[in-house]
């Protein structure tokens, strides 16, 4: 990698590129965080995120990895979103539904083993409301747009998921998908959606204090 280059504007993001790049200390977390942030604001209103981590805490997170140095985990710096049906623990959750939102007293514990493998968190994702839906339209959040076409939908119901990887946003993203919602997006916008056996991935939650 000794002509490594990863461009701010639309280097990827990748597990490969950013694992490796990490582990050889050419690219550094913190870099990924601040052009996450610059590409979401030069994206402007799009309507991907109902909640998003500001760049102080996620630099804070990314920074924190820094101060203890690269150790292998397969996650270790590795930027991503969750559809925002899903609780963190200190963080609003809606559903898509302004009125019912709440602050999350838990986390998963498929979440937490991302937090434990040294993941980043960017934000919590638009989404058809209470997850009702294939088409990413049914939201007061605005809807978001394919990734080819501000005329064509994302998909849904996990709208925001999709689009926030395809745009190069996150490298991953957490969503749910009972008929497609997470496939769906996942299939709009030309990226990989899968949907875990049940069982093999747990969707049990507990309470943890906040970190």
């Amino acid at each position: 990698m000794s002509d490594f280059h990863w461009p701010a504007e639309t280097g990827s993001l990748d597990f490969h590129t950013l694992t490796a790049a990490y582990a050889s200390g050419q690219l550094k977390p913190s870099t990924v965080v601040n052009a996450i942030y610059d590409r979401i604001e030069a994206r402007g209103d799009d309507h991907v995120w109902i909640y998003l981590i500001s760049r102080a805490d996620a630099l804070r997170a990314a920074e924190k990895l820094e101060n203890t140095g690269y150790d292998g985990r397969p996650l270790w710096g590795i930027p991503f979103s969750i559809k925002d049906c899903n609780d963190i623990i200190g963080l609003p959750t809606t559903n898509a539904l302004k009125e019912g939102a709440y602050i999350a007293e838990s986390t998963g514990q498929a979440v937490t083993r991302l937090f434990d493998n040294g993941a980043i968190l960017i934000g919590k994702t638009n989404m058809d409301q209470f997850g009702i839906g294939l088409v990413g339209m049914r939201t007061p959040y605005g809807a978001c747009s394919s990734v080819f076409n501000d005329d064509y939908i994302s998909g849904g119901s996990s709208s925001g998921s999709g689009v926030s990887v395809a745009a190069g946003l996150s490298s991953f993203s957490i969503a749910n998908d009972a008929a497609g919602s997470g496939r769906v997006p996942a299939g709009f916008n030309n990226i990989v959606g899968i949907k875990p056996t049940p069982g093999i991935v747990s969707n049990a939650a507990y309470r943890a204090a906040a970190a």
